[in-house]
């Protein structure tokens, strides 16, 4: 492990300028849970790291009349012990209560998991399906952007020097939504996903028609994706097994997975459509109020 200088600033504006002098030789670190092994390994060789758990922007959960604002170093467990979070984004709450074990739960945050931009990334199907915008400062300002456009490639983001992921807004979902984040693993724990989705709808006041859906795919590409046309599909049809099988053949159709150890092109894709029908009728469930997030 390679010797480095350590800060701890306590305001935003410190971090900026303080990431900004270092131009690219710093690293920020929220948990840590993947900063650290990367610096152990030599993966990543900072010559600085700025903690940035003492900056209260990133630690703050707000709800307000229009929606979730979560800070990007706020932990994992404290996201599923909110519960209004619980009641209003259950895909977030079942992408946080399996990254890692407990002991990673109570350090690892959502920021981290996007900044890291695995392509596994438990968190991000969730936060495309709920519609999630990533706020991001640096020293030219602040700036918004969609989750699902946050992804650049494999360890990769639209992050650039200086700049810092400050949070995440999500809207809050109409009546009659649900939503429902699921992974396929090899183990039953400490793994990450195979294939991983989340899925958010909202029913019509008939509970049967979906007005609309959005779904997140995870590690089946080289970033997280947005599948648009299957959403899109959904949209005013029955929550019937033929729509949801629809929905989930045009997801099949948009992923580029790789073949490793883990599981073939053949049958990643093949467990994404699996997937897709079993994670959206679970979030129709939830949207019915039949069901909710367990941690």
């Amino acid at each position: 492990m390679i010797d480095f200088e350590y800060e701890a600033p306590e305001s935003l504006e410190r971090a900026i300028a303080v990431l900004s002098e270092m131009n690219g030789r710093a690293r920020p670190l929220a948990g840590g849970t993947d900063l650290i092994d990367h610096v152990r390994t030599g993966r990543l060789t900072p010559e600085l790291i700025v903690d940035i758990k003492k900056i209260p922007e990133l630690n703050a959960i707000t709800h307000a009349d229009d929606g979730l604002r979560l800070g990007a170093a706020v932990p994992c467990y404290r996201i599923y012990e909110d519960p209004v979070i619980r009641r209003d984004f259950a895909a977030l709450v079942d992408a946080c209560s399996i990254i890692g074990g407990i002991q990673i739960q109570n350090r690892a945050s959502v920021g981290g998991n996007l900044c890291t931009s695995g392509p596994a990334a438990d968190s991000a199907p969730a936060l495309i399906a709920l519609a999630a915008t990533c706020v991001i400062t640096g020293p030219d300002g602040t700036r918004e952007v969609p989750v699902e456009q946050f992804f650049t490639g494999p360890g990769q983001n639209v992050l650039q020097r200086g700049e810092l992921l400050v949070e995440m807004k999500l809207p809050t979902p109409a009546a009659s939504s649900g939503s429902h984040y699921r992974r396929f693993i090899p183990r039953n724990e400490m793994d990450i996903a195979v294939v991983g989705v989340g899925a958010a709808v909202t029913l019509e006041e008939d509970g049967q028609t979906i007005r609309s859906a959005r779904i997140g795919l995870g590690a089946v590409a080289p970033k997280p994706l947005i599948a648009d046309e299957a959403s899109q599909l959904l949209a005013g049809k029955s929550a019937t097994d033929e729509s949801l099988a629809e929905a989930a053949q045009a997801a099949r159709s948009i992923v580029t997975p790789i073949d490793d150890m883990r599981g073939t092109v053949e049958f990643r894709t093949h467990v994404t459509g699996v997937l897709v029908e079993r994670v959206l009728r679970q979030a129709i469930a939830r949207a019915r109020g039949e069901e909710s997030p367990q941690s």
